[in-house]
C-alpha cells in the first residue's frame, strides 16, 4: 500500500520541516501540501527536515483537499473535535487498521495479515488539517474514518507535528509489527473490498445533485446541507466501485424519464 500524508494549509515551517523528518523516520511514501500558507521549501522547514528533505523537495501541491486524495481508495482524517460528527470517531489503531484494509484488532496479524497489508495497489491518505482550526466539516467529510488521539479534555490541542508523530508512530507499529511489544494487540484482516476511488466517489455525488436540482427534490439554497448528509451515508458505506457504477447508472437513467417525461421549460 501506497501511504500519502496530506498536510491541509500548513502555515508553520518548523512544523512541515519536522513532518517531512518523520514522513522519512516511518516509510511515509509521499507528502502531499494543500495550499500551504507558508513557504515550505524556507530555510528552518529545510533544517528541521534533515533525512526528509527529498520528501520536503518532492512534496507535490494542491489547490483543495479533494484533488489532493482523488486517487486515493482508503482516506483517514484526524480532528480533535470533541462534538458529534456525521463519520463516526475511531481511535487510532482501528483508523488505521481500516487504513491498512483490516477490519479490525485482533492477535492473527502477524500470521494472516502481515503480508496483506500491503496488497492493494490503490495509494491511501492521512489527512491533518490547519494548525489553528483543523479541517471543515466538509472536508471532514471527504474521509472514510476519522481518527481522534485521546487527550486531556482540559487540554486536547496537540502540536501538529506531535500529532503526526503519534499517528506515524501507531501506523508504524500496526504495519510492521512491534519488537517491543510481541503480545500486544495488532491487526487481522479478512478480506475486504477496496472502497471506490475519492474523484469517482466526487464525480457520482456531483451528477446526483445535478439531477436532484432538476428535478426539485434539492432547492440551491438547501443543496449543500442535503448533500452533506447524502455524502457522509455514502462514506459510512464505503462504496465499492462496482456499487459506485450501479448509483450512476441510475443517475443517468432517471435523468432521461424526467427529461422524456417532462421536456425542457414545462416542469414536472
Amino acid at each position: 500500500m501506497t501511504l500519502n500524508l496530506v498536510l491541509v494549509e500548513p502555515a508553520g515551517t518548523l512544523n512541515v520541516g519536522s513532518v517531512a523528518r518523520l514522513c522519512a523516520n516511518f516509510g511515509i511514501d509521499q507528502l502531499r501540501l494543500v495550499a500551504p500558507r507558508c513557504d515550505p521549501l524556507a530555510p528552518e522547514s529545510w533544517r528541521m527536515a534533515v533525512k526528509g528533505q527529498t520528501l520536503l523537495k518532492d512534496a507535490p501541491f494542491f489547490p483543495t483537499l479533494a484533488s489532493a486524495i482523488a486517487d486515493c481508495r482508503r482516506v483517514v482524517a484526524t480532528s480533535g473535535r470533541l462534538e458529534q460528527a456525521s463519520i463516526p470517531y475511531c481511535s487510532p489503531r482501528h483508523a488505521l487498521a481500516w487504513l491498512l484494509g483490516a477490519e479490525r484488532p485482533s492477535s492473527r496479524w502477524q500470521s494472516s495479515c502481515h503480508g496483506n497489508a500491503d496488497a492493494s495497489p490503490s495509494p491511501a491518505a492521512l489527512v491533518f488539517g490547519r494548525e489553528d482550526h483543523g479541517l471543515s466539516n466538509d472536508e471532514l467529510l471527504q474521509a472514510g474514518r476519522l481518527l481522534r488521539i485521546g487527550t486531556s479534555s482540559t487540554y486536547p490541542s496537540l502540536n501538529l507535528s506531535h500529532a503526526v508523530a503519534v499517528v506515524l508512530h501507531e501506523f508504524h507499529e500496526l504495519r510492521h509489527g512491534s519488537e517491543l511489544m510481541p503480545e500486544g494487540p495488532s491487526l487481522s484482516s479478512r478480506p475486504v473490498a477496496e472502497p471506490c476511488r475519492r474523484r469517482d466517489l466526487e464525480a457520482a455525488l456531483a451528477d446526483a445533485e445535478d439531477l436532484l436540482l432538476e428535478v426539485g427534490f434539492f432547492y440551491p439554497h438547501t443543496a449543500h446541507a442535503r448533500m452533506k448528509k447524502l455524502r457522509a451515508l455514502l462514506q459510512r458505506a464505503q462504496v465499492r466501485q462496482e456499487e459506485l457504477a450501479l448509483l450512476r447508472g441510475m443517475v443517468c437513467q432517471l435523468r432521461w424519464a424526467s427529461r422524456r417525461l417532462s421536456p425542457p421549460g414545462q416542469g414536472l
